[in-house]
């Protein structure tokens, strides 16, 4: 385990950010931590980087207490937060020296890593100019070359793809997976559902300080694989129609949009049968009827009530 987290708690005026949570990530992974505003993402993360003091529990990184040797494990570090945080009035180049001195790195080495890593994030053509003439999602690839340079063991990536274009998303989405192909552990944040599906190995979920479920994407769709959503669009549909599907045994919810209704339900061959039954007493013709493969936004909805974006 390259990270070890252990009852951790955090609370603010006796009300708990973070509320016990224990979380271990393995060497080599892609581990997403996914929660709504205001889950305790952002606390946990501070917490494991020592920006946040923790009121209880324990943290492991590299083997060793966080609380004991933090100089040495944040030297193998590097961090994307939330807010970019560059230098406008540097070069892209000069931005990636100065947090690579930080780090102690000089001389010829310092350079072949201001170059990779500006190759890393693809902009080597941009090494010269100013970040301020950069666009949001440039400026967040400059981020990542940053925290990247001095080959970290860990990367900590925080909402990263937030307010870019879809290039610029493509490329970060695209530099994690070098990353990870490369050997790096990446520790992934994302109000994006479709990103962690694509990108992670492992994944927690995290509502209001709690780790609520937490494994690979198939061991966290079998949590809901009981359910599944239909989704069926009519020659006309209406608010009586949608009651009555709601009182059939077996269904969990009915909502109308339109002309289409979305049905969410136990898995059961009978429910599709009497749900054709009611639409054709209605009178109203099937255009079509599909059943959804289970997505992590489906279980994330099922767990928390809510969509990641909340």
């Amino acid at each position: 385990m390259l990270v070890e987290m252990k009852d951790l708690v955090k609370r603010y005026q006796d009300v708990p950010a973070v509320d016990h949570v224990s979380l271990e990530i393995r060497e080599g992974e892609i581990f997403g931590l996914l929660g709504p505003n205001g889950a305790g993402k952002t606390t946990t993360l501070n917490m494991l980087i020592g920006l946040t003091k923790m009121d209880g529990g324990s943290i492991k990184i590299f083997g060793k207490n966080l609380e004991d040797s933090a100089g040495e494990i944040k030297k193998q570090i590097g961090i994307v937060p939330q807010e970019i945080a560059i230098y406008e009035d540097l070069t892209a180049a000069e931005n990636v020296a100065f947090f690579g001195r930080l780090y102690g790195l000089r001389g010829s080495l310092l350079k072949e890593r201001i170059d990779e890593a500006l190759a890393f994030a693809g902009l080597e053509e941009k090494k010269k100019q100013y970040p301020r003439k950069f666009s949001g999602g440039m400026k967040r690839r400059l981020n990542i070359a940053c925290a990247v340079m001095h080959r970290p063991r860990l990367i900590i990536m925080d909402e990263p793809t937030v307010g870019i274009d879809p290039q610029s998303r493509k490329h970060i989405l695209d530099s994690v997976l070098k990353l990870h192909d490369s050997g790096s552990t990446v520790l992934y944040t994302s109000h994006y559902m479709e990103e962690a599906e694509e990108l992670c190995t492992r994944i927690a979920i995290m509502d209001q300080g709690r780790i609520i479920a937490q494994g690979t994407k198939d061991e966290l769709k079998e949590l809901v694989s009981s359910e599944e959503r239909i989704m069926i669009e009519l020659s006309a549909a209406n608010y009586t129609l949608v009651e009555q599907i709601k009182k059939v045994s077996g269904v969990r919810e009915c909502a109308i949009e339109g002309k289409t209704l979305t049905v969410i339900a136990a898995k059961n061959g009978r429910i599709i049968s009497r749900l054709i039954e009611l639409i054709t007493a209605t009178g109203s013709e099937i255009i079509s009827l599909n059943v959804e493969k289970i997505t992590l936004e489906n279980v994330f909805l099922t767990l928390t009530g809510k969509t990641l974006r909340d």
